[in-house]
């Protein structure tokens, strides 16, 4: 699929920005039919069945024990979840919601490959996880959804633990090592195609155990997808989410042009793309206050992703 961003400076946003179909305001079905954003905020098919380690951050990997538990599991069913669809049909694709009303969604992705992984383990990055981001989202009681890699769990199981125990923020699924899904897709490494729905479901069993809202949200590395690529998602009941706002933040030297980014586009209804990777995206902090600012002062009010989309 062709890239929709060319002007953002993409050549830096090896992880993240991308591409994918506009949909305005609806999503898109296999049979090639849409339906408003709003039908697939919450469940389709409530009686379809869906399928779904060491941290560095000083906590405790999930385990079978409360003890070692990050929290009780949640009493829905991942048909019951926002964004469930039923399995074994291709998942709809969504850009935004409804444009009417004042809400907009803040998402923030968890991006970890192997090299990140590495990079962190070795002391050569000391962060990939952006304190100050879910400091402020706390502080202002601002609600977000943040999309997990599996592998930015795994390194983070505290952390996950605090987004998973706040009642603000859902979380969602953004692969387990940020593999790409398409050939030349920023230069991240392809997952084999016979490797697809494993990966996916992998990182929602990675996800599940921590609790709090979980949804069947799922978000593409880079953005990128193809048929072939949403057809290996068919099995899982999942509703792709890309966004119509990109804000530029991976590697961006300055916080200016990542609110400006996201400020000339925002409208109601706008999935807003913002990153909590703090080493890959050092200045999203600095620009979320003006973010916010800027926002109050158009009359838009962050939501949940699952509230934007119902609209």
């Amino acid at each position: 699929m062709g890239s929709r961003w060319t002007g953002l400076a993409v050549a830096t946003a090896v992880a993240v920005l991308g591409v994918g179909a506009i949909v305005v305001g609806l999503v898109t079905h296999e049979d090639g039919l849409s339906v408003p954003a709003s039908a697939v905020a919450g469940t389709v098919d409530p009686a379809a069945a869906s399928t779904g380690g060491p941290g560095t951050d000083g906590g405790t990997p999930p385990g079978p024990s409360p003890a070692s538990s990050p929290s009780p599991a949640p009493p829905d069913r991942p048909t019951d979840r926002p964004g469930a669809t039923r399995p074994g049909t291709r998942p709809p694709v969504v850009d935004h919601g409804p444009r009417g009303g004042d809400l907009v969604a803040l998402t923030f992705d968890a991006d970890m490959t192997e090299g990140m992984r590495y990079s962190l383990r070795s002391g050569e990055v000391r962060s990939y996880a952006n304190l100050a981001i879910v400091e402020l989202l706390e502080r202002e009681q601002v609600p977000a959804t943040f999309f997990l890699t599996g592998m930015w769990v795994e390194e983070y199981p505290d952390l996950t633990r605090r987004l998973a125990g706040n009642p603000r923020f859902e979380l969602a699924n953004h692969t387990y090592d940020h593999s790409a899904f398409t050939a030349d897709c920023y230069g991240l490494p392809q997952l084999p195609a016979n490797a697809m729905t494993a990966d996916v479901a992998k990182t929602f069993e990675v996800i599940e155990p921590y609790g709090g809202r979980q949804t069947r949200y799922f978000r593409f590395p880079g953005l990128c997808h193809d048929g072939a690529a949403l057809a290996a998602l068919a099995p899982l009941g999942v509703t792709v989410v890309d966004g119509d706002v990109i804000s530029g933040d991976p590697f961006a030297t300055a916080w200016q042009p990542i609110v400006d980014a996201v400020l000339s586009r925002v409208q109601p209804g706008s999935v807003v793309v913002l990153h909590v990777t703090e080493a890959n995206a050092a200045m999203t902090d600095e620009a979320l206050p003006h973010i916010l600012a800027g926002l109050r002062d158009r009359g838009l009010t962050p939501a949940t992703l699952s509230e934007v989309l119902a609209g």
